[in-house]
């Protein structure tokens, strides 16, 4: 198969199991309005981060990596009333592009977009916290895992995005992005308290893989 044939397959499923969403198009299209990068999570990916929030039965989210808040509307939509969420963001110019879609889909009094540097703002924080997204600069991926360990209570669920680098985390020289998802992985594996798995994935965001896990009880 070819990447064509990933981008359709991820076009047919989004049909299927997103369809039509009119304040995530418009969220995307007001990225692009405002010049952010597209790496935003693909539809199939914000459904999963969606249904992953719900399962955990989470009441607050923190999310480390806002962008224009495409993936932050997914899990804002898994809250049950009196729920709440927390976003970095570094830019303070992707933030205002977020907080904008945020509150046209309706979630400005649910969503706190905190902006600055991501650990500088996690280290203000008070957990527990039930669900954690962590999706910004990819060197710091073991310093975010380990503040959401510390922000997180037994049975938080966390989930690290584009830790697979299309394969570059097998280089004998990997890059600073590759190299951080390798720390990240063996500051996981090496912590008894938490129990996780990475999955490989293919689709319009190319060859990529998230880390899912889950301190212990």
């Amino acid at each position: 198969m070819s990447t064509n044939d990933w981008h359709d397959v991820d076009t047919l499923l989004t049909d299927r199991f997103v369809g039509a969403d009119p304040a995530l198009s418009r969220t995307l299209a007001a990225n692009a309005a405002g010049g952010l990068p597209p790496i935003d999570v693909s539809p199939p990916q914000g459904k999963l981060l969606h249904l992953l929030a719900k399962l955990s039965g989470a009441r607050r989210i923190l999310e480390i990596g806002t962008l224009g808040g495409y993936s932050t509307i997914w899990l804002a939509r898994a809250l049950p009333a009196g729920g709440e969420l927390v976003t970095c963001e570094f830019n303070p110019v992707h933030a205002e592009v977020a907080r904008a879609n945020i509150a046209h889909a309706g979630f400005a009094a649910v969503v706190d977009v905190r902006v600055g540097a991501a650990l500088d703002t996690l280290a203000t924080l008070t957990g527990p916290y039930d669900f954690v997204f962590i999706d910004a600069d990819k060197p710091n991926n073991a310093n975010y895992v380990a503040e959401a360990v510390r922000l997180s209570r037994p049975g938080t669920v966390i989930v690290v995005d584009n830790v697979v680098r299309a394969g570059h985390i097998l280089d004998a020289e990997p890059d600073p992005n590759a190299k951080g998802a390798l720390e990240m992985f063996d500051l996981v594996a090496g912590n008894p308290a938490l129990t996780a798995t990475t999955v490989q994935t293919v689709g319009s965001k190319g060859w990529d893989g998230f880390t899912l896990i889950r301190v212990n009880d």
